[in-house]
């Protein structure tokens, strides 16, 4: 994992986007508007990294593919915490982002509290569903600080231990690139 303290020109460029456009095209748990911001600064952040600049909402709906590195289809899924990311935490997915054509998945964490996000690494769809596990809608999730709630919609989570480690942009990059060789 590494951390990523998230500059100021990112957050006001992507309130300046969910002002102007809905994010949430699926039809079904689009999240709302703070869960949008959050999913398109984890992606903006991660873009401009690779050296792609920042999202453009006025391109309209990415249909799941965040943007292509070496001939690979990419996905960042980016959640809030307000702590610092542990091994053992899960990356939340739902589970009608399956349909979406994409080949890895970048999972990412943002610290709302200092504003910090956190790549807590990367996996190719094919392993995510191997390893991944799935919770219908309604049921009931524990977190390791014994809160709980009950999924809105069909969910799939994997913890962070199951993930590619990553400890650099570099790192991540490398990991993308071997991973369909």
């Amino acid at each position: 994992m590494f951390d990523i303290v998230v500059p100021d020109h990112i957050k006001k460029h992507c309130a300046q986007q969910i002002e102007r456009y809905n994010f949430g095209k699926r039809g079904y748990a689009d999240g709302t508007r703070e869960q949008q911001f959050v999913g398109i600064l984890g992606q903006s952040v991660i873009m401009e990294l690779f050296g792609l600049g920042l999202i453009n909402g006025a391109t309209g709906f990415d249909s799941g593919t965040d943007f292509t590195f070496n001939d690979t289809i990419i996905d960042v899924k980016t959640m809030t915490r307000t702590t610092e990311v542990r091994d053992y935490y899960v990356n939340n997915f739902m589970a009608v982002q399956l349909k979406y054509n994409t080949d890895i998945y970048i999972f990412c964490s943002y610290n709302t509290t200092i504003s910090l996000l956190t790549v807590c690494g990367c996996i190719s769809k094919s392993e995510f569903m191997k390893k991944a596990s799935f919770f219908n809608k309604g049921a009931d999730r524990f977190r390791s600080d014994g809160s709980s709630f009950k999924t809105f919609a069909d969910l799939y989570e994997i913890g962070n231990n199951n993930l590619h480690t990553c400890n650099s942009i570099e790192d991540l990059k490398a990991q993308i690139i071997h991973s369909f060789e």
